[in-house]
């Protein structure tokens, strides 16, 4: 029977993958278990290495065959198996990076060994790299003429978004400018309002809003294997995408239908677009703590260094 569009099914994706015809989807963003130990509803997130890597070659190679020949997939994965993915995703399945993004964040997991994590990998895959979608038009980002030197002879519809992506570039001015390799987007941290709440990976809308606008159109189909929080959904349902998705978990499920119940074609995303213009600076913000009552606040778990980034995996 085949798959309904704009929902998500309840089903392991290798299983849902397989229902899916050949050259049947435009744009793919997966944000995989990272094999790290992270502890979810239903998925066991620990398999030796090689087993790991012997499901990812299944599911990769389910999403190579469903995408168009000018279709793309964007892959998010942290430090442990990033290197192995991409060769896998380049010398096994045929398919060209175009973009290596690091997603810059602070907050990130504090080390006692080893340099604190703070970043993710975004891999910007294509079947055919004479033939994708790149709607550069769609995800400019302000210029450092415009923003530092207020200089009339910018672009007024600023530049095109680099390779590295920061959390917040207005705690650092003199670095990381708009015009160099940097992508500025928060991470959906506790005091949120986009933070779901029943989801403790969720990565924000304006990141997927991004990639969403850059690398398909209305009316293409985007698919998500690993539905997590619903987030790549909700972003294609607002942007006015067909959308399709898998998640293993019915408690996850659930909630990703009241989300994209809630939501209309045309909804604002949520998080700021331009966080250097619009997120206000560390100085102004509020402590955690200060928005509850001691008796309610969540108990602060700490994360071996291994761990992934807050934010990932999952959306």
């Amino acid at each position: 029977m085949p798959l309904t569009l704009d929902k998500i099914h309840n089903q392991d994706c290798l299983v849902g993958l397989k229902r899916l015809d050949d050259a049947a989807v435009d744009l793919a963003f997966a944000d995989p278990p990272f094999n790290i130990g992270y502890d979810y509803d239903v998925y066991q997130d620990q398999r030796e290495r090689d087993d790991y890597l012997a499901w990812s070659r299944q599911w990769t190679g389910q999403i190579v065959r469903v995408l168009k020949p000018d279709g793309t997939f964007w892959l998010a994965i942290g430090d442990e198996y990033a290197a192995e993915l991409k060769v896998m995703l380049q010398q096994e399945h045929g398919l060209k990076c175009r973009s290596w993004i690091v997603w810059y964040y602070t907050f990130g997991v504090n080390c006692k060994q080893k340099f604190s994590r703070s970043h993710a990998h975004l891999f910007h895959m294509v079947k055919d790299a004479a033939r994708f979608t790149f709607n550069s038009d769609a995800i400019r980002v302000p210029s450092a003429r415009q923003l530092v030197y207020a200089d009339s002879r910018a672009n007024p519809a600023g530049r095109l978004p680099d390779d590295t992506w920061i959390l917040r570039p207005q705690d650092l001015p003199q670095g990381f400018q708009a015009d160099q390799d940097t992508w500025y987007f928060p991470r959906v941290c506790g005091t949120f309002k986009e933070r779901a709440g029943w989801h403790g990976c969720q990565m924000p809308e304006q990141l997927l809003g991004r990639i969403i606008r850059a690398c398909s159109r209305p009316g293409e189909l985007v698919l998500d294997p690993f539905a997590g929080s619903g987030t790549t959904l909700a972003v294609a349902k607002k942007l006015g995408r067909r959308y399709l998705g898998f998640e293993l978990s019915e408690k996850y499920v659930e909630q990703i239908k009241k989300r994209l119940a809630g939501i209309e074609a045309g909804d604002r995303l949520d998080g700021a677009e331009e966080p250097l213009t619009s997120v206000p600076p560390t100085a102004a913000g509020r402590r955690l703590d200060a928005l509850q009552p001691a008796a309610d606040r969540p108990r602060r778990v700490r994360r071996a260094c291994s761990a992934a980034p807050p934010t990932l995996p999952g959306m």
